[in-house]
Formats: C-alpha cells, structure tokens, sequence
C-alpha cells in the first residue's frame, strides 16, 4: 500500500511498516552487558570477557543514538504523527553497570529522538552489586521515575544454584537507598522452584521484600531454558528440574503473603501496592500496544509488525552506521496471530479478556473453563480465579482450540 514504510530498499530483513496501532508507545532499551553470566539466563548477554575488544558500553551507546534517530526519522513518514512516549524502560543485561552518568546518557538519547510525556514513566533494571545512593540519585535528577531490583532470593544458597553474584541483604539495602534518593516506585523481582529452596527459604525472601517497603513485586517460577548451564546442569542429575506441585505451592505461598501485606495481583505474576504502581510499560505489552525495542536482540512491535534487531553488539553497531535500522528480520502478524497473542496476554490480567474479544467457536470452551472453576465472569470480562492462575497456559489454550 501506498503508506507502508521501508526502513530499507535493499535490505529484505528491513521491516515494512503501515502505521501506529493507536494505544500506548513505549520506548525498550536493552543493555547487553553483564559482569558475569547467571545460569539460569538465556538473555541475549555478554561479559567483558566473551566481547574482548569488538563492543563497548561506549561503541554500544553510539550505535544506540544512531538507531534512536533513524527510527524517529522513518516513524515521522508514517501517516500518523509519532505518539509521545508514554514509557521508557531500560533492561538488559545490567544497565546498572553503565552508572548512573551512561543511564542519563541513555534517556538524553530517548529524549533526543522522540517526545516524551509530561508523565512519562522511566524505568531501569539494576543489580544492586552494582548500585549505591549516588548512583539512585543521580538516575533520579536525570528523570528516571522507577527502579526494578533483581533480587531473587534472600538465601545464599539458592543464589549460588542460580549463579547470582549480589550478597544476601544486598537487594533490600539498595531498595531502601533508590526510595531514600525519591523513587517513589521501587520493584524487588523473585525467582521460586529453584533446586534446593526451601519453604523456610521463600518466607525469608518474602520477609526481605516487605520489610524493604516496595510497592511492586514480580515472582517468576524459575525455568530451566535450553542452552543454559543450569539446563546442563539438570540434564546430567547435578540438580532436579523444578517441580510442578512445589512451584503451585510456591505460587499460592507468595500470592497469599504478598496479598496480606496489601500487595495486589494485577497480572499473573506481578503485584503492586496501588494502581499507579503497576509497570506501564509492561502493561502496554499485555495490552497490545506500540513499542520501540532499540539495543541487540532488542524486539519491536508497531501496528501489527513486529521485528527484532541484530543479536551481537559488534554486528549491530556495524549495521547502524550502514544505515536503516539494525534489524535481523521481521513479520506481520496475521489475523490468527494477532487474536492468539491479545488471548494469550489479555487472559493474564487481572481485568480479564473481554468477552467480545473471543472468537464466537470459543464459546464451548468458555462454558468448559468456568465450569471447571478456573475463570469467572466478570460483568463482560473473563477473569482468571485464583486456582485459574496456576494454570493460566492451559486456560489459554483451552480457549484457542
């Protein structure tokens, strides 16, 4: 059609854009370096050691500016005026390890090459190894408005299983320092299943979190992905896969502590003390919204294309300087993919699915989850009961088949 976009003429992993979807625009910037590997990690990361001389936080920022820009640039010839940003989030990787002067870096770069909202929300994962109250403050003058702290565990052994290098205590510490410097909206994540974790272990975690005083907590089961050496690991016997009834327990363990303590569930596995402590930017993502993904590996989805960048920091920041942008290659969703994916996201909410948004064919499996008590409904939504989270995939796919 006469609007699409090439963001490339002789490139054919170049994405071919038609225009914003209409909801939330939000900005991914995704830092590929870390001090050292975790084993249970399968993100697109690199030490120091495994980069040599090819990247750097420095070449990485440059190609970074270079890609903000061009995407501004090629959003602008779109028929829609490029929405302001509405939330910006920095992931990674340890975008903590840039310190506080390469974050503010990294934001001077989003505001050079896009408009953001007056209430923008800014968000930036850090180890807390790698932070201190001078880095929080100066992230904070520089207009970042949240910090998402990889915890995990409070016991030492469970973070040696995992291969974490921040000290039991370290978490809390730097959780209390980011709301000291003025962080209103502080999130502690939590992996439970791990390989000899104990009840007693998790109740120690739980203890650590809410005596840190956040108002957002993210709880994920650990998963044991290919390619990783906690996968070698598990498959020659050193360790047990995580089981499935400990990981239900586990689930039902921290929902209920957390729920107590005035933390609410809004999404599967995330709770949050009020509504504007909720994750913006990951709720545009379960909402179907518009994001920029800029960075290697980085992933992006404008109006029903979705593309993903360039894995390698030294192959990606060669790509920026040919021009265009970095991509490795793109799609545009289909009818059926895009239903699957709302299904799939949508269900994980809180606020449910709209029942308007399902097929008419799904209507016996709708009858068939809530008779099983997994859903409920919610005047014109569907909503996930509370054993329905412990088996929210199965729900899904009961509901697209």
């Amino acid at each position: 059609m006469s609007s699409a976009v090439s963001l490339s003429e002789i490139d054919a992993d170049a994405p071919v854009l038609r225009d914003f979807g209409g909801g939330p625009f939000g900005v991914y910037v995704h830092v590929p370096f870390c001090a050292t590997r975790c084993g249970y990690c399968d993100f697109n990361t690199y030490t120091a050691g495994e980069l040599g001389s090819s990247a750097s936080p420095q070449s990485w920022l440059a190609a970074l500016r270079g890609e903000l820009t061009e995407a501004a640039e090629q959003f602008g010839r779109l028929p829609s005026a490029t929405p302001e940003v509405s939330t910006v989030f920095v992931g990674g990787g340890t975008p903590s390890l840039l310190g506080g002067d390469g974050l503010a870096e990294v934001l001077d770069a989003v505001r050079s090459a896009f408009t953001l909202a007056p209430d923008a929300e800014v968000t930036t994962e850090s180890n807390p190894e790698s932070t201190s109250p001078e880095f929080f403050a100066r992230i904070r003058a520089a207009g970042y408005t949240r910090v998402s702290l990889g915890m995990q565990s409070a016991a030492r052994h469970v973070l040696a299983v995992l291969d974490r290098t921040h000290t039991p205590g370290r978490a809390v510490a730097a959780a209390r320092e980011a709301r000291a410097a003025g962080f209103e909206h502080v999130n502690l994540d939590l992996i439970y299943g791990t390989p000899g974790e104990r009840d007693a272990d998790l109740d120690a975690s739980l203890d650590a979190v809410l005596d840190a005083g956040v108002d957002h907590v993210s709880a994920y089961s650990l998963i044991v992905e290919d390619g990783t050496a906690l996968a070698r690991k598990v498959r020659r016997g050193e360790l047990p896969a995580p089981d499935e009834d400990v990981l239900a327990a586990r689930y039902e363990r921290i929902d209920s502590r957390l729920t107590a303590a005035g933390l609410t569930w809004y999404e599967v596995s995330n709770w949050a003390a009020n509504d504007s402590a909720r994750c913006r930017h990951n709720l545009g993502y379960w909402d179907g919204g518009d994001w920029l993904g800029a960075g290697p590996g980085a992933h992006s989805h404008l109006g029903g294309v979705r593309w993903w960048n360039i894995k390698h920091p030294a192959r990606y920041a060669e790509r920026v300087t040919r021009g265009g942008l970095p991509a490795a290659g793109w799609e545009s969703l289909t009818d059926d993919e895009r239903y699957f994916e709302r299904v799939m996201l949508t269900m994980r909410l809180r606020t449910g699915l709209p029942l308007t948004d399902l097929a008419p064919s799904a209507a016996p499996a709708v009858d068939r989850v809530v008779a099983d008590g997994l859903v409920f409904r919610s005047a014109d939504h569907l909503v996930l009961t509370d054993r329905g989270r412990l088996l929210a995939d199965a729900v899904v796919r009961d509901l697209l088949t």
